[in-house]
């Protein structure tokens, strides 16, 4: 059979029960623009088969597709549904409360406070070092200084935060 044969086996396929498919699917769905989808989705599958040999049930043929259209189609509604579900339970973003806010500021301030009791050279690098995540050699180039000194400036921040955490 030529291309133009199995096009038209489709065609009075379609023309003899595109009106039964849709309606079988209607009632089996309860949605009648969904009916019409898969209803048009069965013919597209067939069309896709190139179909060459007549087809002897074609409504068995037709609902054996659309029946496994129609399953395809459930599947994905409930896992468009659980996946809805899973957005809902999580937790919406988390504004901290007035409480937390406080907490959090009074904690700024604190540690504002305590490296504004360094010298500015050392405040600087130390700054760099731990808001910045650059390494000693990197400050020393930034600031042009030994790698010596940004350890020294180092120590001495780290000794003077032990010193207000802990004395």
């Amino acid at each position: 059979m030529t291309e133009q044969s199995s096009s038209s086996i489709v065609e009075t396929l379609y023309s003899s029960h595109h009106g039964w498919l849709q309606g079988w699917l209607r009632r089996k769905l309860g949605n009648a623009s969904e009916a019409a989808d898969l209803a048009h989705d069965t013919f597209v599958r067939i069309l896709g088969r190139h179909q060459r040999d007549p087809i002897h049930e074609p409504r068995a043929y037709l609902a054996t597709i659309a029946n496994g259209l129609v399953v395809s189609h459930w599947r994905r509604r409930t896992l468009e549904q659980a996946w809805l579900e899973a957005l809902k339970a999580q937790p919406e973003p988390l504004a901290p409360s007035p409480e937390e806010r406080a907490l959090i500021l009074e904690t700024l301030e604190e540690i504002a406070r305590l490296i504004d009791g360094l010298p500015e050279r050392v405040r600087e690098i130390f700054l760099y070092s731990q808001i910045e995540g650059y390494t000693y050699p990197q400050i020393a180039e930034k600031l042009a200084l030994s790698v010596n000194v940004v350890q020294k400036a180092m120590t001495r921040a780290v000794a003077h935060c032990y010193k207000a955490l802990y004395a």
